[in-house]
């Protein structure tokens, strides 16, 4: 285990800048997610299950939206990509925040189907500007990076809805969101693709036949889970601190999640063998029902520490393993379809999970999101370790084998 790979990639001027511009894009997001539950719990005066019901039409937004603007950024660029993002966000969170359920649920499909893929941007300008073999610990700061932007948001967004009326507190956050849009296009920072795009015929864009392998999809079914036991947590600590009486503090709790996840994540970029994706999902998703009978706070804290540990190392090993496992000429759009992946297991896991707090309780939450992700995460183990990884550079001709049969075909077709 060496932590010497850190200072050198944090030197790095673009490494440097777009980890900087995803602290300050990042923040405002997770603040708008505790703001938003608590906005439909206590100023709409609606339960768990329809806050839950916001968060699924917002993830499904999002998974719909993910993988064509990821194809968009191939086609325009980053500018012409977040540009209308940015004036659809500014319209239609000045108004959302103050009309009722319904409307709010229109608003919020309509922002999310236009969110910038901050994400994906971030993600393969980061996997673009380092070797093959810094991509896992540059992957792994950006986890770290995103774990400390989680620990400052959720504060943020309970102290804003707590000392503001929820309404304010929304409009604040997505102003803020929209100034942290701004930043990142105004930056623009490379994507990679064009060079990609340049390197000649074997970086042509493969169908989507070729590239979606049962690997691809098992990586996708494993980060999809993961969300869905994020989302446990994330509402079962809502929920959790409210039912104990430490509403307040909340944000604390949820900071403390992030930093249990900032330090797996550390840990795991420094490691030379890196446990599977699958393998992580199983000691995520035993940790997380384990939380569930914690007798009081402070064991409460202690268990969700401990779970959060893996938190950051398991995202960051399907991110690692689907860079790895598709060619680069369509690196952008898979990022888009993993976070397609990650968006709809919240989608799933958010009216399911709150329909369990409300029906149980908030340890109900913890220990059927966990339990749940236990069974997927015990059978993508089972089905990975009988699959050998294909290399990257076996993809790539794979890849360009295909495009080369799919041109053969069409020019078959076309004298027939």
């Amino acid at each position: 285990m060496t932590f010497s790979s850190y200072a050198s990639l944090t030197r790095h001027p673009v490494v440097r800048q777009v980890l900087v511009l995803g602290f300050f894009v990042r923040v405002p997001l997770w603040a708008v997610n505790v703001a938003v539950t608590l906005h439909v719990v206590t100023h709409l005066h609606r339960s768990y299950t329809a806050a839950g019901v916001v968060s699924m039409v917002a993830a499904g937004a999002l998974a719909i939206s993910s993988p064509w603007r990821g194809r968009l950024l191939d086609k325009v660029g980053l500018r012409a990509s977040i540009a209308p993002s940015l004036v659809v966000t500014a319209v239609t969170w000045a108004i959302a925040p103050f009309v009722g359920y319904w409307p709010l649920l229109v608003l919020v499909a309509i922002a999310n189907l236009m969110a910038i893929p901050t994400f994906s941007i971030i993600r393969s300008v980061l996997i673009a500007a380092v070797s093959d073999e810094d991509r896992t610990t540059v992957l792994a700061i950006d986890s770290v990076a995103t774990e400390i932007s989680f620990m400052v948001g959720p504060i943020l967004g309970v102290l804003g809805a707590t000392y503001l009326p929820t309404p304010l507190a929304l409009l604040l956050c997505q102003a803020c969101a929209v100034a942290a849009g701004f930043m990142l296009w105004l930056a623009n920072p490379p994507l990679g693709h064009h060079a990609d795009a340049a390197a000649g015929p074997a970086a042509r864009r493969p169908s989507r036949r070729a590239w979606i392998t049962p690997r691809v999809l098992m990586i996708l079914l494993v980060s999809l889970t993961a969300t869905v036991i994020l989302t446990s947590e994330d509402l079962g600590s809502v929920a959790a601190m409210r039912s104990l009486h430490h509403a307040g503090s909340l944000g604390w709790v949820l900071a403390l999640w992030g930093l249990g996840s900032a330090v797996g994540g550390i840990v795991y970029g420094a490691m030379h063998r890196h446990p599977s994706a699958a393998l992580l999902l199983v000691l995520l998703a035993a940790t997380t029902a384990l939380v569930s009978v914690a007798p009081n706070e402070t064991w409460f804290v202690v268990l969700l520490f401990v779970s959060g540990i893996f938190c950051a190392p398991t995202i960051t090993a399907t991110v690692d393993d689907l860079s790895r496992a598709v060619p680069a000429s369509v690196r952008n759009e898979a990022m888009g379809w993993h976070g397609s992946a990650l968006t709809l297991g919240s989608a799933l896991g958010a009216p399911a999970i709150g329909q369990a707090i409300d029906t149980g309780g908030w340890d109900d939450g913890f220990l059927y999101g966990g339990l749940a992700g236990l069974v997927i995460a015990l059978a993508a183990l089972v089905v990975t370790s009988r699959r050998r990884p294909l290399p990257a550079t076996d993809l790539d001709e794979e890849a360009t084998a295909a495009h080369g049969r799919s041109v053969a075909d069409e020019a078959i077709a076309s004298t027939l």
